[in-house]
């Protein structure tokens, strides 16, 4: 199980993982950051690039912050990295 730090910025025009930032990966949005529309996005966007089932994917902080810790469980930290980046 992988735990990554993911920088958000909402509103963007398409979506795309950009590269990292202070750490963390940054992944740009075209969702809003209203009712939650940005987490499900991000969601949707790793369970895509990462190849991997939603219930694996799990939002442990930053709900409501564009900085956010995912846990992805049955791929390391590497393997998420590789795969996104």
């Amino acid at each position: 199980m992988g735990t990554l730090r993911i920088h958000v910025v909402p509103n963007a025009k398409i979506d795309k993982v950009v590269g990292e930032h202070g750490g963390a990966i940054k992944i740009k949005l075209r969702a809003p950051a209203v009712e939650s529309k940005a987490n499900a996005a991000l969601i949707n966007l790793l369970v895509e690039r990462l190849k991997v089932p939603k219930l694996k994917i799990v939002l442990l902080r930053g709900h409501k912050s564009r900085d956010k810790l995912v846990r992805i469980d049955g791929l390391s930290e590497e393997e998420l990295r590789r795969r996104l980046l």
